[in-house]
């Protein structure tokens, strides 16, 4: 375990396919979900994790069902009540990004309360990706670069080099992530982190996230810290 990542990222497929195969409604695969996700912040805890961003809601997401789409909101909101006291209690750092113009009221109000009380913590940083997309982050950015550039708070252009745009991207003053797993058996981003992932190693495991245990977690991290981090360099450069 010598070479843990600073930061985790994890795209949480498989609720609803979960809840599928069982024969249960969508909404209890959710439900299980939640407490996954629970069991990632504690394990990321213990290892001593700096930083874990987890896909909780897409853009794409608003495209579902209206009814499935209530019940991850109040969902998230009973989770935010229940759990803040443990958050505390385990010195986690609560943020969020994506685009928050569309969030119910009900849901940023107590998430906006967590996410101030948490500040003053030292441990995990965790990241919900709440309406979020890659993409849509991007693009945002891309705009915001030439707002300040009409309004001459950039005065010359051939400056702007990747550390500068990365300033503008929803993830500033954030490591990239160094490991990206996926649960549920799909092997894509799905518009996740798509700038900061341009590094990060990837872990794809078939297991949908409510069977995903923190067993699975520290093998994704025993495979990570097997692998060669070569950043465009070769071995011998690396060995040097």
């Amino acid at each position: 375990m010598g070479k843990l990542p600073v930061h985790i990222a994890i795209i949480m497929d498989g609720n609803g396919r979960w809840a599928k195969e069982k024969g249960l409604d969508r909404s209890e695969g959710h439900r299980r979900g939640v407490e996954t996700v629970k069991k990632m912040v504690e394990a990321c805890g213990e290892k001593g994790i700096k930083f874990l961003t987890l896909y909780t809601f897409s853009m794409e997401n608003w495209k579902r069902p209206q009814e499935e789409i209530n019940i991850l909101m109040a969902l998230m909101v009973d989770a935010i009540l229940r759990e803040e006291e443990d958050l505390m209690k385990n010195n986690v750092v609560m943020k969020v990004i994506g685009d928050m113009s569309d969030m119910p009221v009900a849901v940023m109000r107590p998430l906006n309360k967590l996410i101030e009380r948490t500040s003053v913590n030292t441990g995990v940083t965790v990241v919900l990706a709440l309406s979020y997309g890659s993409r849509w982050e991007i693009t945002n950015a891309a705009k915001r670069i030439a707002e300040d550039y009409k309004n001459g708070k950039i005065s010359d252009l051939s400056n702007l080099d990747e550390a500068e745009f990365s300033k503008y991207l929803t993830t500033v003053n954030m490591p990239d992530p160094d490991l990206i797993i996926r649960t549920g058996g799909d092997y894509r981003l799905s518009n996740f982190l798509l700038w900061q992932s341009a590094y990060s190693e990837m872990y794809f495991i078939d297991k949908f996230w409510p069977d995903f245990e923190k067993e699975d977690l520290y093998l994704a991290i025993h495979n990570f810290a097997t692998r060669e981090r070569r950043f465009g360099m070769t071995g011998e450069q690396l060995k040097k």
